[in-house]
């Protein structure tokens, strides 16, 4: 189900972006033309600690696991990362479209499958009340004594991004150029769910679970015209909301994240005579 929501978002943004390269120019004006891009890479996060707060009526609960820390699960190792599919570990992909040759300025579909895991033996304290009864202790958080918190088949952060992007340097011959990003931007999370609290466990899903917003930097080698490497940092802000829980309860909690993306990309020119490789001239240090 997640593949066809991505594919279906996807064909969405490529329809709108060859619209817009489509639409003809107005009289007497010089017709722009700019480039698609796509990348698919890995990541690696951090978490800050989270609060989660639990409201399951039935069962009389109210409660919170105050500041509890996360860890993310790269899902490969050295070892292991040319044996699964691609789908598992954590990736990313991007999909934008450049406005004109200079390619200075873009939109992008900007798709990051993040897993966020409530940290195993580590002391949470619980607070609020418990099958109608004020609580306020420590439990030692793990499977074994009836916890586990994933949303590990993805914290799955979605936005919409603008794109500003800035040549650092280009060599005289053109065989490659280097590239400053930045990007921000505002969209949905849409996480898989899955939890055991005091031993009661939900039924697993994806659903829509709330916002994101985030703000990235990366570093873009681009060679041969069409292909590239891009080496990004980002920070994002994410506020999950109406997560299901068992018991026909709900949880909410809020975290920030510190990523580490490796990407694979490449060029589609909508003109393919017009060269890829148009930089801003003011902001490339040339080879004498």
């Amino acid at each position: 189900m997640r593949a066809r929501y991505a594919l279906l978002l996807c064909l969405v943004m490529a329809f709108f972006s060859l619209s817009v390269a489509a639409q003809p120019a107005e009289k007497g004006k010089k017709k722009k033309h700019g480039a698609l891009y796509f990348s698919w890479g890995y990541n690696q996060e951090w978490y800050t600690r989270s609060t989660v707060h639990v409201t399951q009526s039935a069962l009389g609960n109210d409660y919170e696991l105050v500041k509890v820390r996360g860890n993310d699960h790269m899902g490969w190792n050295n070892k292991s990362i040319f044996r699964q599919a691609l789908t598992i570990p954590q990736y990313n992909y991007r999909l934008g479209y450049f406005f004109n040759e200079k390619q200075d300025m873009a939109i992008e579909l900007n798709f990051d499958h993040t897993k966020y895991i409530i940290t195993q033996g580590q002391q949470v304290r619980v607070r609020g009340t418990l099958a109608g009864q004020p609580v306020d202790k420590e439990v030692t958080f793990t499977e074994q004594n009836g916890f586990y918190y994933f949303l590990n088949n993805g914290a799955n952060f979605f936005l919409f991004n603008f794109v500003k992007r800035w040549g650092l340097y280009r060599p005289k011959n053109n065989s490659f150029a280097l590239d400053l990003l930045g990007k921000a931007g505002v969209g949905p999370v849409v996480p898989h769910v899955e939890n055991k609290l005091f031993g009661v466990a939900n039924d697993p899903h994806f659903q829509l679970g709330g916002w994101n917003t985030g703000i990235e930097t990366a570093l873009k080698l681009t060679v041969l015209r069409y292909g590239y490497l891009e080496l990004a940092q980002k920070v994002d802000y994410a506020r999950y909301s109406n997560l299901k829980m068992a018991a026909g309860g709900t949880g909410r909690q809020a975290f920030g994240t510190y990523e580490l993306i490796l990407s694979l990309g490449f060029m589609i020119p909508c003109k393919p005579q017009n060269p890829l490789f148009a930089h801003p001239q003011t902001n490339i240090v040339k080879q004498n």
